[in-house]
């Protein structure tokens, strides 16, 4: 076991995942081992149950959960299995089941079915049912002899007096299930495939994590809910060491190609016993087969076979259930065509051509879809539809996915040219990855230079978007080198910005600081727009705001030509004004009135940016309302803006998912004036949860010694997690250090919470006179930014400091406060302020409960604690007492996970070190645990699975 304290999720790339044993517990199949299990223990119930299901369905597991079962009932369980080539001996199984049932070997039977004596055989088998009472599993009866299967369809089984029950399994289509027919009484259940739910399920428990939503969805699309597939992909992907796993929840990493199943595997094994022609059909399939019943020609074609050979070929494939057949209702006709049952096995067969074979077949599917198109616009007849069982989006990924394989085998400048058009038309797909492989492919079939640097451009976009950062910075920093001359200067200013802003999200600060000199930018020769736009960007992401507004100052009047070559350089010189405290420029940019005229791509990337600047400030109301202005749907954000918009609505769980995702992928910088918003709110959030320890490490793991931005953000955050443990020594020094930075940039944005926290620090500390000049320097922070956030701020931290000295004043500051947090709809910021105005007297004690609930929403449930105790102590009750103690003991249970002594969870909790002792107590008689290791066990792992209810 590890504790989070010495295995820390924020650590980058979190750590590799290890596939764990269901330890019998069958995901999704509850429903089906209870049927089976009703069946077998009634006395009227059948006597032969068959367990159907395709391959890689689990009937084996199923089979052994049920002889599980029985066996906790006292029934004696008897196993028998077979294997392929039991066929060709007659009488096998039988053979088997009268040895297994006797427990030693039958001369006699041996005899008989040596010679082929099937009555003697049906003898010994009724004998042999009929002198026991226990249970026989039969695992794989699809592979038994015919004259074993027909002796077992024939015997009455409700004559025979023991009440013998057989439990057979076979592959769904196996010829086992019409044997099983004659047989009176007997029961079929069909183990279908897992719904998504199950699916998500089975991996969390294989993983013994919670899988984010991209793993999630990315297992569900390539094995149907198949439990054998989803168990090979993991397995698969976990050799690969390609899954993470940071606090609990699993990741497929950036860029993670789908695994090729080993030839051990179950389904590749399957394929290979068919052998030829099946391998080679099944190899062209793999990429023909959205071409509906052409494929059978095309197929023939290639591989110098007949149109029956592939025919029957492909019914074989059918028959083994490797592929499957489709229909398409159709104006004219029913179309046919076939399909892998599994994505997974379709990959791993179209993996095994060599690339040669690949491209071969790609560019025969290329040009017949190509000859359709032209049909299409020479005939004014209705056409055949090209890709039969594809819808629009998939049909154009289909095809720039086969140009791209097929290379230079079709015509190149038509293949470039659809390439780029599929790129523009399906951008952004889900991780930029489509648009990826089509832009890279595009860029090597140009040839001519004034085509080539174009897609060279593209192909750089779309590894920034993919967050291939190294590739984006290599192609950009290439061009703008080697070939400025092809691109005009709006091309050349994008590259630029390209550039720099790649080199960042690279992480690579050294780099940043040497785009951010006059030198680096004078070599390249290139027109000023371009070389302004791209060192501006350095300097603002480098937080030297002065310098930046100096430059585009200087340069205005080469940038400020038109619409589209001023939209960058006049959102650089907005952030850098925001940031020292003048708004104004930011505020009236927020109608993004050159929208209509820069396109859309750069529309979005201006709305993005805003919408993270607005909620950087806490403006979540005005962010709303720039996404509505701008018809930008919140799920088209970037995972930094979908975490910031849930955090500000209280919707944690929600943000904590892209926020996991950033951190361990290392994507976690805003395009904000704050960088490092992104950890410092998500160490927020688990410090609100009791995740102590995890918050801390998520701001150790993101600060990067040398000359990047200030990490003022993350001492703000810091401060709070050192103050909850008891230690404002520290505290302090992270405030100061955080002001020193932001002096050192000359930055107001985003020093309210450092001067908030400092001054309430200073209060607690009895250090008055310091705490006025704090909050001095706080209202003047406020009144520059302006903003219901600063205000919101100052007033919390006024009221603290004035409640001794004037008690009336700090009440007219906490009531404004209230209206204005309730006006702002933040939930847990309204909670804060509310038990803040409770606490001073500056409202009603009801104002706990609305507070408390508050916090409930967000899930906060350290807040939610010390309110609990507030509300007793103001003699308000506490709705929901069991729910109440559920939640404590949940919340004690986090801090012992956390790592944390006794003495620090009780300076945590607010309580006596005695009183932490006695709650523990009261914990370990409760639940049965024993020891603060088991406690830590329980909470990393899954409370519902002990039966356990610490998890509210």
């Amino acid at each position: 076991m590890t504790l989070p304290s010495e295995d820390p999720w924020s650590a980058h790339g979190g750590t590799a995942a290890a596939v764990s044993p269901l330890s019998g517990h069958l995901v999704g199949r509850e429903r089906e081992l209870a049927d089976v299990h009703g069946w077998l223990g009634d006395t009227d119930g059948p006597h032969l149950v068959l367990v159907r299901g395709q391959r890689g369905a689990g009937r084996t597991v199923f089979l052994h959960a049920v002889a599980e079962r029985l066996r906790t009932d006292g029934v004696f369980v008897r196993a028998v299995g077979c294997v392929p080539g039991d066929d060709a001996r007659p009488f096998l199984l039988a053979l088997r089941l009268v040895t297994a049932l006797e427990e030693r070997r039958n001369a006699e039977a041996v005899r008989a079915a040596g010679r082929g004596d099937g009555t003697a055989m049906a003898a010994l088998l009724r004998t042999a049912l009929a002198r026991t009472a226990s249970a026989v599993v039969i695992d794989d009866v699809q592979h038994a002899d015919a004259d074993s299967l027909a002796l077992l369809g024939g015997i009455d089984f409700v004559g025979i007096p023991s009440g013998v029950r057989l439990v057979a399994s076979a592959v769904g289509r196996g010829h086992a299930s019409g044997h099983r027919r004659g047989v009176e009484g007997a029961r079929t259940i069909v183990l279908s495939r897992l719904t998504p739910n199950e699916t998500t399920a089975m991996v969390a428990r294989r993983m013994a994590a919670t899988p984010d939503t991209g793993l999630a969805r990315r297992v569900r699309d390539l094995t149907y809910g198949l439990p054998g597939a989803v168990d090979a992909l993991l397995t698969a992907w976990t050799r690969q060491g390609v899954i993470r796993v940071t606090d609990g929840h699993a990741f497929v990493g950036v860029r993670t190609p789908t695994p090729v199943l080993p030839d051990s595997d179950r389904y590749m094994r399957a394929l290979a016993a068919l052998g030829e022609p099946c391998r080679t059909v099944a190899g062209a399939l793999s990429i023909l087969w959205p071409l509906g019943a052409r494929a059978v020609e095309l197929i023939a074609a290639s591989a110098g076979l007949s149109a029956d050979e592939v025919r029957e070929a492909v019914r074989e494939l059918v028959d083994a259930e490797i592929i499957e057949g489709l229909t398409v209702p159709n104006a004219a006709e029913v179309q046919q065509g076939w399909a892998f049952g599994l994505p997974l096995v379709a990959h791993a067969v179209r993996e095994r051509l060599g690339p040669l074979e690949r491209s071969r077949l790609s560019a025969t599917a290329v040009e017949t879809l190509w000859a359709d198109a032209d049909g299409a616009d020479t005939s004014s007849r209705s056409q055949q539809p090209t890709t039969t069982h594809l819808d629009d989006v998939d049909a154009v990924a289909y095809l720039a996915d086969r140009i791209a394989e097929a290379g230079t085998l079709v015509e190149r400048d038509r293949a470039a040219r659809e390439l780029t058009a599929a790129a523009e038309r399906l951008h952004p797909d889900a991780e930029g990855m489509g648009m990826l492989r089509w832009c890279r492919a595009a860029g090597f079939l140009v040839e001519r230079p004034a085509d080539r640097v174009p897609a060279l451009q593209r192909y750089a976009v779309a590894a920034y978007f993919a967050g291939d950062f190294a590739t984006a910075r290599a192609i950009a920093e290439s061009i703008l080198r080697n070939r400025p001359d092809i691109l005009g200067p709006l091309e050349l200013q994008e590259i630029a910005t390209l550039l720099t802003a790649a080199t960042a999200d690279d992480l690579d600060w050294a780099a940043l600081s040497r785009l951010a000199t006059p030198r680096w930018w004078d070599e390249l020769r290139l027109p000023v727009p371009a070389t302004a736009t791209g060192r501006a960007l350095a300097l603002c992401l480098l937080a030297r705001w002065h310098e930046a507004l100096d430059l585009l100052a200087q340069t205005e009047p080469a940038w400020s030509t038109d619409a589209r070559a001023r939209a960058n350089p006049t959102c650089f010189r907005d952030a850098a004004e925001l940031a020292l405290g003048r708004p104004e420029r930011f505020r009236r940019s927020l109608a993004i009135p050159e929208a209509p005229h820069i396109g859309s791509d750069h529309a979005y990337t201006l709305t993005v940016t805003k919408f993270g600047e607005l909620l950087n400030g806490g403006d979540l109301q005005a962010a709303e309302a720039l996404l509505t202005a701008q018809g930008l749907p919140p799920e088209l954000l970037p995972r930094s803006g979908r975490f910031l918009r849930h955090h500000l609505r209280g919707e944690w769980d929600e943000a904590l998912e892209p926020s996991r995702w950033m951190l361990a992928n290392k994507q976690f910088h805003t395009p904000a004036v704050d960088k490092y918003l992104i950890p410092a709110r998500t160490a927020a959030i688990l410090l609100a949860r009791g995740r102590v320890t995890s918050a801390r490490r998520v701001i150790d793991s993101v600060r990067v010694p040398g000359e990047g931005p200030p990490e003022h953000s993350l001492d703000a955050a810091e401060a709070q997690v050192l103050r909850t443990l008891g230690e404002p020594a520290g505290a302090e020094r992270s405030l100061r250090r955080g002001l020193a930075a932001a002096d050192a940039h000359a930055q107001v944005a985003g020093t309210d919470e450092l001067c908030a926290s400092l001054t309430e620090l200073l209060v607690q500390e009895g250090r008055t006179a310091e705490a006025a000049t704090c909050l001095d320097r706080l209202e003047r922070v406020s009144a520059q930014m302006g903003t219901g956030r600063t205000r919101l701020t100052y007033l919390l931290a006024s009221a603290r400091l004035l409640r001794q000295d004037s008690p009336a004043t700090a009440e007219g500051n906490l009531r404004e406060a209230v209206e204005l947090a309730r006006s702002r709809s933040q939930p847990f910021e309204t909670a804060v302020t509310l038990v803040a105005a409770a606490d001073a007297g500056a409202g009603p004690p009801t104002l706990l409960r609305e507070a408390y609930d508050l916090f409930g929403q967000c899930g906060a449930a350290l807040e939610r604690f010390h309110t609990r105790a507030a509300m007793r102590a103001a003699g308000i009750t506490v709705p929901g007492r069991r729910q109440a103690t559920v939640e404590s003991e949940q919340l004690l249970a986090t801090l012992i996970a956390e790592g944390l002594t006794n003495r620090q969870i009780a300076t945590v909790l607010r309580l006596t070190e005695d009183a932490v002792a006695n709650r523990l107590s009261r914990l370990f008689a409760r639940t049965g645990l024993r020891s603060r290791t088991e406690v830590v066990t329980a909470v990393l792992t899954d409370y519902r699975a002990r039966g356990l209810t610490l998890d509210a």
